[in-house]
């Protein structure tokens, strides 16, 4: 597909690629946009830099951000108090106190099995492991050879529920946890 400027896609691309934005889920790479719209990699990044500094110019309440090997459109953090107050009597599914603890565990001393999750946090974890699979936050990764142990690690979709692009993103654990540091040489 040839473009000129009689095209009038020409002239809305930036348009198409919020379009795109919109109604995507997941982070949107540039190469994945650029085949979707039949542009080189180069001209999309452009136009998604250029679209991105009109967001943080403006006061929307939204911005897009770099996350997850892609982008996407999230709620500008200074707005974040009117969506709490509209979630709130959406009556949302939280993660329980445990299953945040454990997924803390996952994150920062991946590739980990149950039996250690389990003797870090000196609590049977089976349930937990089970929701957080179920929920896409963790992820099986191999099978220790030796023992038969499942080892977990997080997955893209915790990334993208942190807003974060890596795991070393992630704050250093170690000043929250003075008698335990030792343990959690993380970073």
């Amino acid at each position: 597909m040839t473009h000129d400027s009689t095209n009038p896609l020409e002239e809305n691309f930036k348009s198409a690629i919020e379009a795109i934005l919109m109604i995507s889920d997941a982070p949107m790479s540039l190469l994945t946009i650029a085949t979707a719209l039949e542009l080189p990699v180069n001209q999309v990044r452009d136009l998604v830099l250029e679209i991105k500094a009109e967001y943080d110019e403006s006061d929307r309440g939204f911005e897009l951000r770099e996350v997850g090997g892609g982008w996407r459109i999230y709620v500008r953090q200074s707005y974040d108090w009117a969506v709490k107050l509209f979630l709130a009597n959406e009556n949302p599914t939280k993660l329980s106190q445990a299953a945040l603890e454990t997924l803390a565990v996952i994150a920062y001393r991946q590739p980990i099995s149950r039996g250690q999750i389990a003797s870090i946090r000196a609590v049977n974890v089976d349930s937990v492991v089970k929701t957080l699979l179920s929920r896409g936050l963790i992820t099986e990764l191999f099978t220790d050879s030796e023992t038969g142990a499942i080892n977990y690690g997080t997955t893209e979709l915790l990334l993208e529920a942190l807003g974060i692009n890596s795991l070393d993103e992630l704050p250093l654990i170690s000043p929250y946890l003075p008698d335990a540091s030792e343990n959690f040489d993380v970073r």
